[in-house]
């Protein structure tokens, strides 16, 4: 137990750089700029793996040893409560008298009879019996340790239920605008993250179409604006099969072959067309925009790589219920009740295709300049659904109109029902070992100068507050006492009897 109490103090040791660094698997960009800002260390703490503590070598170390420990703690105690259960209760002790609580007096019973009255008190009173000639012994309780034992166990298996799930668990999160779909492989994920034994084929195959998504906000007076409805109607099918109507709720999430999808964010995506000034359509679909705050005012580029002769960016707001004011454009409802686009414009040489990943949120300005009117002013504009605007190199931006989009969450995390239902026993046994009041209890009948003569006594083998008296007069009067004389002995006598 002593080593076992040193490893959960290194446990919560070695825990708290996790507490104090951003760890990779939740919060990847901050590692990022946490490494530009501190270079002179953040070699050696990648080295150490400090930005992913909870998934180092060191860290799952020291819970293995502790799981190890725990199971070398339980086995010997199942061992000794396996075979306190099969012995019968402790023979009857010399001196009832110097038990904490006892009584006694004349029996108007037998001899026979008062030691059968105890003894079918005691059973009444759900006691574990024995009897040995002139005396009766009994013991209940048992249960405690059984408590004390589950509860241990059950944080073995809960650090069983961690590393399980650790090792094969995954997450993925994916943006899908109305009207488009996701099928459940690692190149449709924006982001994902696994456990070291995950492999790509223990991916479910499904595939989701989200046919339309509902948002609905409060329009009083009282918490205007506050979200209401958030809904997303989608269709799923597994593998090849047909495709079945399901809806998505916050909260609610879709669980497919053991695999759970849950709606997690939502925003806006313009539908716009970009024309160079040749003519061509260098782009057009939906762009995903990020909401940047409560009332929806959202961020987002427009890249158009393969416009011609330059390349051309945008760079805006996109603004559900747009007003200008003297805090400048703004939104001032998060539904679509006046939509519009404020724009910026990007152009320069058509780049080369290097195959380098690049942000769809951000728009990278090496060799770009802003677009200028032949007045040498800086293009931007406003725009609503349904407009187009002309550029001065000849090329055009339309809005053609606006959709949603749900940020979907997929999961599988195999190891948390173990985690969960060890955590119920964990509470059970903690119930049974703070509750259940181990107790032993004992009568004797002695023929004495004015007939048999009872004796009564007992003993908690935990704390308890109140009961032990009571039983104890209770068993007396069982055995045909009518009035019983109490004694109560000085605790310091409890651990000698104990003992004895």
């Amino acid at each position: 137990m002593r080593t076992a109490l040193l490893l959960l103090l290194a446990l919560a040791l070695v825990a708290i750089p996790g507490s104090l660094l951003p760890q990779r698997p939740v919060t990847p960009i901050r590692v990022s700029d946490w490494k530009e800002a501190n270079p002179a260390v953040a070699d050696l703490y990648e080295a150490l793996g400090l930005f992913d503590v909870y998934g180092s070598p060191w860290f799952a170390a020291v819970y293995l040893l502790l799981t190890v420990s725990l199971i070398g703690c339980i086995v010997p105690r199942i061992a000794v409560y396996l075979r306190s259960v099969r012995q019968p209760p402790a023979r009857t002790p010399k001196r009832l008298d110097r038990l904490p609580a006892s009584a006694t007096g004349t029996t108007t019973l037998s001899a026979d009879a008062a030691l059968g009255g105890a003894e079918e008190w005691l059973r009444s009173k759900r006691f574990r019996v024995r009897r040995d000639g002139d005396s009766v012994a009994a013991e209940r309780g048992y249960l405690r340790e059984f408590g004390n034992i589950l509860f241990h166990l059950s944080f073995a298996l809960m650090l069983v239920g961690v590393a399980w799930n650790t090792m094969l668990h995954y997450k993925g999160e994916v943006v899908v605008v109305e009207g488009q779909a996701f099928s459940n492989n690692l190149t449709q994920y924006d982001d994902f993250s696994a456990g070291a034994a995950f492999r790509p084929a223990n991916l479910q195959p499904f595939t989701i179409w989200v046919d339309s998504f509902i948002a609905k906000f409060e329009t009083g007076d009282v918490q205007r604006g506050a979200a209401r409805v958030f809904e997303a109607n989608v269709r799923i099918a597994h593998g090849a099969g047909e495709p079945e109507q399901v809806m998505i709720e916050v909260n609610h999430p879709l669980v497919v072959d053991g695999t759970q999808v849950h709606l997690i964010g939502h925003g806006y995506a313009p539908v716009v067309t970009v024309t160079d000034p040749n003519g061509d359509v260098a782009f057009s679909g939906p762009v995903v925009f990020l909401p940047q705050d409560g009332n929806f005012t959202s961020l987002g580029v427009i890249k158009a790589p393969d416009a011609r002769p330059n390349y051309l960016g945008f760079e805006g707001f996109f603004l559900p219920t747009a007003i200008v004011d003297e805090q400048g454009p703004r939104s001032v409802f998060p539904d679509a009740l006046a939509p519009e686009l404020f724009v910026n414009v990007w152009t320069g040489p058509p780049r080369d295709e290097t195959g380098r990943p690049e942000s769809v949120y951000s728009l990278t300005k090496d060799g770009l300049e802003q677009m200028r009117t032949p007045e040498g002013n800086v293009v931007t504009f406003r725009i609503a659904p349904g407009q187009a605007i002309d550029l001065p190199d000849g090329s055009s931006l339309s809005f053609d109109d606006w959709r949603r989009w749900t940020k979907l969450q997929v999961s599988d995390e195999p190891g948390l029902w173990l985690v969960i239902t060890s955590v119920g026993l964990a509470v059970a046994g903690m119930l049974l070992s703070l509750y259940i009041r181990p107790r032993r209890l004992w009568v004797r009948v002695v023929e004495g100068p004015d007939g048999p003569r009872v004796e009564a006594g007992g003993l908690d083998r935990a704390d308890s507050s109140t009961g032990l008296h009571e039983d104890v007069t209770g068993l007396a009067a069982a055995a045909g006492v009518l009035d019983a004389t109490e004694h109560h002995a000085d605790a310091a006598v409890v651990d000698e009897e104990e003992d004895a």
